[in-house]
């Protein structure tokens, strides 16, 4: 059974950083397609980027320049470093392993999210 843990999130002004950590137990991260996916308020969970077995790494357009998706193997995580922070990237974010697809989370079983909360 895959664990994912999340954290780093918090409430920065537009323009700030932030670095989303998630810790996963049960799957090893490098076997895997992961990605970060976020839900903001009254919308659907979007795809937000994801880094392959090879370590390509992929985002939507919304955060393209402004997030990159990285991993530790010998920590079994996965990173995403958000700069130039916007009010509408102000979302629960999630990680999850891929499908083939590129967007759609392959995992059954979800981590608890954290929280980021973007300023004006």
């Amino acid at each position: 059974q895959v664990q994912l843990v999340e954290s780093g999130g918090g409430v920065v002004q537009a323009g700030g950083s932030l670095r989303l950590s998630c810790a996963a137990s049960g799957r090893t991260v490098s076997n895997y397609r992961m990605g970060w996916f976020r839900r903001a308020p009254g919308k659907e969970r979007e795809f937000v980027a994801r880094m392959t077995t090879t370590a390509r790494t992929y985002y939507a357009d919304s955060v393209k320049g402004r997030f990159t998706i990285s991993r530790d193997n010998a920590k079994n995580t996965v990173y995403l470093q958000m700069n130039s922070l916007k009010p509408e990237d102000t979302a629960v974010y999630y990680c999850n392993a891929v499908g083939v697809d590129g967007t759609t989370p392959l995992f059954g079983s979800w981590g608890q999210g954290t929280q980021v909360t973007v300023s004006s």
